[in-house]
């Protein structure tokens, strides 16, 4: 048995890893928009490439374990799932890293926002003023009115809100299935949708964009299972709270590959958004007994 020491260092330190394995997918899509490879086609083989890196997984798993009652639940994940892969991807080759990053911190803020609007929850006045002051952190980002929002601010803000969404939809999913299923189920559905855009504006790689597509599946995998193994050894705001990691790992990686600088703003408006988000995750583990968020 852990030491609850020991399972916060241990989740620290699978966050960690998380961070660094989705700061390089992000990297790597900024890549390949600069090899003019079109998002369809990026999400289509990110979701090949990992689905075949789990697929040793569920086989050592048992493939008569691959089963829900979930379906319809399923449905609606995948589509704003795919949704936010194709606006992530997509912001990525319009924004520097870091500011694309940044603003996908506003997903916890999208979910409770879902949760009382679309749910139907309980979200007390505290909560409105902690999402208002996260849009807040999200206006200081992109300055409206002093630097131009362009068009790649919009998708980032579009993905983070259908990241919210998806999230919302994973939270009811995990009550009767595993991590590892539902991101296998959720793959299996979400390949097809991603097939026919990616064939429309599919055009042969040459081979270094081979290696870089192929590597995005392993990222995707390793980012998702080992943030998924930080939630299970710790509470999810001690988790939140080192998820932060992406920007300065995002940011760096934009800085040596891309000669990309985030101004001071840029770390002043993540700063307001993940306080703001944090807060929403602590008050939600505070009350569990409760109906409310």
């Amino acid at each position: 048995m852990l030491h609850e020491k020991d399972r916060s260092v241990q989740a620290a330190f699978w966050m960690i890893v998380s961070c660094v394995a989705l700061s390089f997918l992000a990297a790597m899509g900024r890549l390949l928009g600069n090899y003019d490879v079109n998002p369809f086609q990026t999400v289509f083989c990110r979701l090949l490439f990992a689905f075949l890196v789990m697929m040793p997984m569920v086989l050592h798993a048992g493939i008569n374990t691959v089963t829900t009652t979930q379906l319809k639940t399923y449905m609606l994940r995948s589509v704003s799932g795919i949704t936010a892969m194709w606006t992530w991807f997509y912001a990525v080759t319009l924004i520097p890293i870091g500011e694309q990053t940044a603003l996908s911190f506003l997903a916890p803020l999208f979910t409770t926002m879902g949760a009382a609007l679309v749910l139907g929850e309980v979200v007390r006045i505290r909560r409105w003023l902690a999402i208002a002051v996260g849009f807040i952190g999200a206006l200081i980002i992109i300055r409206p009115g002093i630097i131009d929002f362009t068009l790649g601010h919009f998708v980032a803000i579009a993905s983070a809100l259908a990241m919210g969404c998806s999230m919302l939809i994973l939270k009811h999913l995990t009550r009767r299935d595993n991590p590892l299923i539902i991101v296998f189920i959720s793959h299996l559905i979400m390949m097809p949708i991603a097939l026919l855009p990616a064939l429309y504006v599919w055009e042969w790689p040459v081979s270094e964009v081979w290696a870089i597509l192929i590597a995005t599946g392993p990222a995707a995998v390793v980012g998702h299972i080992t943030m998924t193994k930080a939630y299970k050894l710790a509470d999810a705001s001690f988790v939140a709270g080192i998820d932060y990691a992406r920007l300065p790992f995002a940011v760096l990686l934009g800085w040596i590959m891309f000669g990309e600088l985030s101004d001071i703003w840029t770390w002043v408006g993540a700063s307001i958004i993940f306080v703001s988000s944090l807060y929403v995750i602590r008050r939600e583990m505070r009350e569990p007994q409760q109906p409310h968020l």
